[in-house]
């Protein structure tokens, strides 16, 4: 299994798949073909079917040129058209590897075709490539234990926490308690930009902004809807970033960017836990993240949303557990409740931008995270229904769903709304 490093992968929106992973696939090839200066780029399956909406085309084209836009520019003055890059579209064909396929080649100046490679967008910003390994920090598999209940077990007779055998498995010389500070600290911008900002969404549904909003009118409320409220507003501001095409943190996709950072803002917030407690809760996250993406998928194009909202409401839920004092059996009970009251959720972006259902499916999740831990503690950790069992059940739910509902924009909410806008 993987470092949690690469579960948590600071990028701009709207789509880790489909925006951070073809951005990361075009520079790999440019960088490995520097004396070409045109390539052609074929985007297949979910990719292609939905691929405009997520800007993939903006993001390969970015990747190409020379001109790298300011955080300050709007999302409309990133698109610019390179003409040294042919994009073609076929949403109907899937590579065998994963329905996020593409392919890129080089021509030389005389035309002809110089250098062809395939890769995949497998999720969370991850890629692969058929031609060659890619070289990138925690793409090693550095952790023995890949299932949640034999780390449990470990846990239980060491006596330790799961944050402590992230650390004793990452290693203090990895300096991963520095990384998870930068990536908390984009998690915390994320949500302090989306509070301020208002006004329309980028794109054709005119989607105005809702966070602040939000956060205004919870302070007008009672303590337990004032909790509410807040997580809906801090969840609202990070997914409004990402579909904004802001920076934020993939925990574990951008598509479910909102929930994981909402509830850990609003924990420490409320409760005053310092930073270091907060860090040895992304631990645990991310390691339940990880156990996640090794024995199944967080690609909404491969198992649906379950595997991107699903797995981040189980993630947040475990970090509400921890927290407050949770027993590592309590930990991934609450994690399996995030999870398994997902299960079956479908991915169906209306005109496949990042906005509906996705936005708000971050916010109510990460109200659901909140539930999920607090549920938890009330119990002593036993259950009958186990954390690996349900990351299984998604694996083959997610398989059996239609492609209709995993990131197509052709069927549900997609399919029903398509001549609304």
């Amino acid at each position: 299994m993987k470092s949690i490093r690469e579960l948590y992968r600071i990028g701009t929106g709207p789509s880790s798949s489909h925006t951070m992973a073809p951005r990361r696939a075009a520079e790999m090839f440019q960088h490995r073909n520097p004396e070409c200066k045109m390539f052609r780029v074929t985007l297949y399956g979910s990719l292609a079917a939905t691929g405009k909406g997520h800007l993939t085309d903006v993001a390969i084209m970015e990747a190409y040129s020379t001109w790298h836009p300011t955080d300050k520019e709007t999302l409309e003055c990133k698109i610019r058209r390179a003409g040294d890059v042919e994009i073609f579209w076929c949403p109907d064909e899937n590579l065998q590897v994963h329905p996020n396929g593409m392919k890129i080649a080089s021509i030389n100046s005389d035309g002809d075709l110089y250098d062809k490679w395939t890769y995949y967008s497998i999720g969370g910003g991850d890629i692969i490539c058929m031609e060659c390994p890619i070289e990138d920090e925690g793409q090693e598999n550095i952790y023995d234990m890949t299932t949640m209940t034999d780390i449990m077990n470990w846990c239980n007779n060491t006596g330790k926490s799961y944050w402590e055998y992230v650390e004793e498995t990452e290693g203090k010389e990895s300096q991963i308690w520095e990384h998870l500070e930068v990536v908390w600290k984009v998690m915390k911008e994320s949500v302090e930009r989306g509070i301020e900002h208002e006004g329309v969404l980028p794109g054709p549904l005119n989607l105005r902004r809702k966070a602040l909003s939000y956060h205004v009118r919870a302070f007008g409320q009672g303590d337990t809807f004032k909790t509410r409220g807040l997580v809906f507003a801090y969840a609202l501001a990070v997914s409004e970033e990402n579909a904004a095409g802001g920076t934020i943190v993939t925990a574990p996709t951008c598509g479910s960017c909102g929930v994981l950072p909402s509830v850990l803002y609003h924990m420490q917030t409320r409760y005053k836990f310092s930073d270091a407690r907060i860090l040895r809760a992304l631990a645990t996250c991310g390691l339940i993240g990880a156990v996640v993406k090794h024995n199944a998928s967080v690609s909404g194009a491969e198992v649906g949303c379950q595997g991107e909202v699903g797995v981040a409401c189980a993630m947040a839920a475990a970090a509400v557990a921890q927290l407050m004092g949770g027993s590592p059996s309590q930990i991934e009970y609450a994690a399996e409740m995030g999870l398994e009251h997902h299960l079956g959720l479908t991915c169906d972006p209306v005109g496949g931008l990042v906005q509906i259902p996705c936005i708000e499916r971050n916010a109510y999740a990460a109200a659901r995270a909140m539930d999920a831990g607090i549920y938890a503690l009330y119990t002593g950790g036993r259950h009958r229904v186990s954390f690996d069992q349900a990351v299984k059940v998604m694996k083959q739910t997610g398989h059996d769903l239609p492609s209709l509902y995993k990131e197509t924009s052709e069927g549900g909410l997609a399919k029903a709304m398509d001549q609304n806008y």
